[in-house]
């Protein structure tokens, strides 16, 4: 018996010393080396801040997380940005020396479906190889840092793995707040289901030990602050930095209208393609005066290949004559000039939560370009001021109207929309950020 227990306690010794030898590295402070490096011996700077962002989705459509990476870079600190690599991020990025790309592994395509019922089975071994795939990256293949920046959502698995992580690694965790995943996660399974409420639980629960939180509206800020009881949690929406200026593609009469989706069930297409479709009726009845529209629609999503599909639907039966659409998957320099050179944009974002901040309403404004969206939102005032710089719309008639509006008149309504969104321009996000980012990460 005693050689049992001695065994035993050898056993459980042995292991134990090999976790520990086998834990993450901590973080102890500035990186003495790269400091004497850049300053000279004995110099203390903002350079000495280490920071990891990480983005569990394709780091190049993430302008926000690049920003935050520029933006931290420009001030002397270093980054190392964690994510997946579909796409080219921007230039600023790639070429910045104090920025590294840290690429996460996709999990298999076969397990990307929008049908509920194997959702409900691929969904916990996608969860269960993202959880493999952060472990790894963040704990292994990774210098500590000072502080690690997580866009949510996805909040599963990233919450709770970077917590552990940034307990292990003696890092300081800030949640950068895009939306609400159960309220996405709802539009799915419905807002009572099980899953949904485990979700919302679980954002609730492993936010708890964040340093500090940022929310793209204001209105996301206090649903953190009320029902989250967070009280650390502060709006950063500020406009993009897109390309302000680009030669006109188009003249005469056609306009060119723009709008951007990721395809998935918060945005309803139909209410564009039945607003389009009116509008043709119109332009060759009642209104003979209204110019053709080309109307581009970038991203790519699991709602795609339906919405083409009805597109040339459309086409065939002769409703769309007075207008085409096309879809399009662009660099972020194409999608810039493209909202730079565009009339009107649209946003048909609806919202999971009521507080997230529809970002192509943020990048069209970023690009001077007026916006007509649907506003029946909380968050929505927050960006849009009503015949200033948008207008928004509940239904389809109320766009039809409001491209009659902007589209059948002497160009008037559009020219004050045009001001009031080069005026959202103006706005930059380096003023922000340094007032609210870069005040807490000490760079500023």
């Amino acid at each position: 018996m005693l050689q049992a227990l001695l065994a035993a306690a050898v056993v459980t010794s042995a292991i134990f010393t090999i976790i520990l030898l086998n834990l993450p590295s901590q973080y102890r402070g500035q990186n003495s080396e790269r400091t004497s490096i850049q300053n000279g011996p004995g110099s203390q700077s903002a350079s000495s801040v280490d920071v990891q962002i990480l983005v569990l989705g394709d780091i190049g459509r993430s302008p926000r997380m690049q920003y935050h990476a520029t933006s931290i870079a420009k001030h002397g600190g270093y980054v190392q940005l964690i994510g997946y690599c579909d796409s080219t991020p921007n230039p600023d990025v790639t070429t910045n020396p104090r920025i590294s790309i840290i690429p996460l592994h996709s999990s298999p395509m076969a397990w990307q479906t929008s049908h509920k019922l194997l959702f409900l089975f691929y969904a916990p071994l996608k969860v269960l190889f993202q959880i493999w795939s952060l472990c790894i990256v963040l704990g292994y293949r990774t210098k500590p840092s000072k502080w690690m920046l997580i866009q949510s959502p996805p909040a599963i698995p990233t919450l709770a793995i970077a917590q552990i992580i940034c307990f292990l690694r003696h890092t300081r965790l800030i949640i950068d707040w895009h939306n609400f995943g159960y309220s996405i996660l709802a539009l799915k399974l419905g807002s009572s289901h099980p899953m949904v409420q485990t979700s919302k639980w679980y954002e609730h629960m492993f936010s708890q030990g964040a340093t500090a939180h940022f929310a793209v509206t204001n209105a996301m800020a206090r649903v953190l602050r009320d029902e989250f009881h967070l009280h650390r949690a502060a709006s950063l929406g500020a406009v993009l930095p897109l390309s302000e200026a680009s030669d006109p593609i188009l003249s005469g009469k056609t306009r060119l209208l723009v709008s951007s989706t990721s395809w998935t069930p918060d945005e309803d297409f139909s209410i564009l393609l039945k607003a389009l479709c009116i509008y043709t009726t119109k332009a060759l009845t009642t209104h003979p005066h209204l110019p053709e529209i080309l109307a581009i629609i970038t991203g790519k999503g699991p709602q795609k290949a339906a919405y083409v599909s009805r597109i040339e639907q459309l086409e065939t039966e002769g409703v769309l004559e007075m207008t085409r659409i096309r879809t399009a998957w662009l660099s972020i320099q194409d999608y810039a000039t493209l909202l730079a050179s565009a009339d009107l944009g649209v946003s048909l974002h609806t919202s999971s939560s009521g507080v997230d901040l529809p970002m192509k309403v943020v990048d069209m404004f970023g690009a001077g370009l007026p916006v007509v969206g649907w506003d029946q939102f909380e968050a929505w005032p927050e960006l849009v001021t009503e015949g200033v710089n948008g207008k928004g719309f509940s239904s389809v008639e109320g766009l039809v109207e409001h491209l009659i509006e902007m589209f059948g008149d002497d160009g008037a309504g559009l020219a004050k929309l045009k001001e009031g969104a080069l005026q959202e321009s103006r706005k930059r996000w380096d003023d922000e950020w340094d007032a609210v980012a870069g005040k807490l990460l000490e760079l500023t």
